[in-house]
């Protein structure tokens, strides 16, 4: 048995790829269109770690999705977890839980899928102006 992927359901492809890739540091492997079924399917990794892979699935007939309370969070390990945050506010993205304690945050995709990050190694030291930052709304 092998894990192949995690799939969530997503709004607009161009604001979730702009969220996962741009801002998150997330690339694509491969996209599929199927207009038969009328859906897109991309999927996407962290360099370099191909085996745990995100499939994002565009239905491009409208719909609603609720997120359900079974589906907890996706998590990466970064290397510098500060680094990583400041390149997400840069793109516009809200840090809901800033990594405070050098060590962990949280951040939502446009269709509020959370993202858990998680600091790989030891706890960086915590510093400003991370560790006085709030909590913004919920993760």
């Amino acid at each position: 048995m092998r894990y192949l992927h995690t799939m969530v359901r997503v709004t607009s492809l161009e604001e979730s790829l702009r969220f996962f890739c741009d801002a998150l540091g997330l690339q694509e492997l491969r996209r599929v269109d199927n207009e038969k079924g009328r859906f897109t399917l991309v999927f996407l990794a962290a360099p370099g770690d191909q085996d745990a892979q995100v499939e994002l699935t565009h239905n491009w007939d409208a719909e609603n999705y609720g997120i359900g309370r079974a589906f907890g969070h996706l998590a990466y390990q970064v290397d510098d977890i500060y680094a990583t945050c400041q390149r997400l506010l840069d793109h516009g993205v809200t840090v809901n839980r800033p990594p405070r304690d050098g060590h962990m945050a949280f951040v939502r995709s446009p269709d509020k899928i959370s993202v858990e990050l998680l600091q790989k190694g030891a706890a960086l030291e915590p510093r400003e102006p991370w560790k006085s930052m709030p909590n913004t709304g919920e993760w």
